[in-house]
């Protein structure tokens, strides 16, 4: 590797969860562009291109994927470097504190290497556990599950397939890769990385390389909020979060978040948000709620929030059952009061505007 590109890398790796200094970069590429005439033309095509790719996108994005120097998108065209969830300062990480785990849906107590891995999603349920969707180097998704028990759910979705991930008898985290039962090619990976800490590795279609560098980039000594461009406010009285989910796999074309609240055990309200760069703007409304014109379903049980260019709020605070409605649950007041205090991104693809 040439002088100049160990600059480029060693400076994406120390920005690699904040904004790239792009006059370090030129700064490097001149000066040794003058020191090394024979590579004068390469070097500084280098330099501008990563200008050029991370000027514009302008996130807390990854850096290497520390597997063969290359950006972590695929090898075709270069692509947006997607979000990375921020840290919770102060917060401990899952291996210091299991006991942390799915006791706050909006905090994650593990995270990944951007240097290695990419985000894809991460979600967080109370009192249950914690996952992370990721890729290795523009691999296909792996699924980190991680909870307080040996008890992860059977059953998990990858790629939209959902399938059961099962073993016979007690399932043994020994950390051997095993095929997954009734899958062609899926495997799975069980693990502690602590006492009292468990973990779950889960791949669609099997390979055992990309598997292993997936649980290397993991990080379990720190904790990032589940941070999304919708930021709940006040929430009815009684209620808590009970969880936390962010889809980043098509970043920026597409974001969705959603977020699930509950207060006795029939009683649930949901809250979903979802930004498609090529979408229309709704604009049918009857109502307004917080300023913003909304619009309530025919069936009254949900509320959206119309006229936010290429995005959608909906608060779903429905029976979803058939038959009559009981008395005890969520009602069209506590949803309008819900949507009225939501604090949106200006630009859901500008991931340090997200809360």
């Amino acid at each position: 590797m040439i002088d100049l590109d160990e600059q480029i890398t060693q400076t994406l790796r120390e920005r690699a969860e904040g904004d790239v200094d792009t006059n370090r970069l030129l700064r490097g590429s001149r000066a040794r562009g003058r020191r090394r005439q024979v590579h004068r033309r390469v070097a500084a095509g280098t330099a501008l291109s990563l200008v050029g790719v991370l000027g514009v996108v302008g996130v807390t994005g990854t850096g290497l994927d520390g597997l063969n120097g290359r950006m972590p998108w695929t090898t075709a065209t270069p692509a947006v470097v997607p979000p990375v969830p921020p840290r919770a300062d102060g917060v401990p990480g899952a291996t210091a504190d299991p006991m942390l785990v799915g006791a706050d849906p909006q905090v994650l107590h593990f995270g990944l290497d951007p240097a290695r891995a990419r985000y894809l999603g991460w979600e967080v349920i109370r009192d249950q556990g914690e996952t992370i969707r990721l890729s290795v180097a523009g691999s296909e998704e792996v699924r980190i599950d991680v909870g307080r028990s040996s008890d992860l759910p059977s059953t998990v979705n990858i790629d939209g397939t959902s399938f059961e991930v099962t073993e016979l008898g007690r399932p043994i985290f020994d950390g051997a890769i095993r095929p997954v039962s009734g899958m062609a090619r899926g495997l799975v990976k069980l693990w502690q990385p602590a006492p009292d800490l468990y973990a779950r590795a889960v791949m669609l279609h099997g390979d055992r390389a990309v598997l292993n560098h997936a649980v290397e980039a993991l990080r379990w000594k720190e904790a990032r909020r589940c941070a999304a461009p919708l930021r709940l406010g006040a929430l009815p009285e009684g209620a808590k979060v009970t969880v936390c989910s962010v889809d980043i796999d098509s970043y920026p074309r597409l974001v969705t978040a959603r977020f699930a609240l509950q207060r006795a055990a029939m009683e649930n309200m949901s809250v979903e948000y979802r930004y498609v760069s090529n979408a229309g703007t709704y604009t049918e409304a009857d109502r307004t709620i917080g300023g913003r014109p909304a619009l309530l379903s025919a069936k009254g049980t949900r509320l959206e929030l119309i006229g936010i260019p290429r995005t959608r709020v909906i608060a779903d605070f429905g029976w979803p059952w058939d038959g009559e409605r009981p008395a005890n649950i969520f009602t069209e007041a506590e949803a309008t009061a819900l949507l009225a205090d939501v604090k949106l991104s200006e630009d859901p693809t500008q991931p340090q505007s997200w809360q």
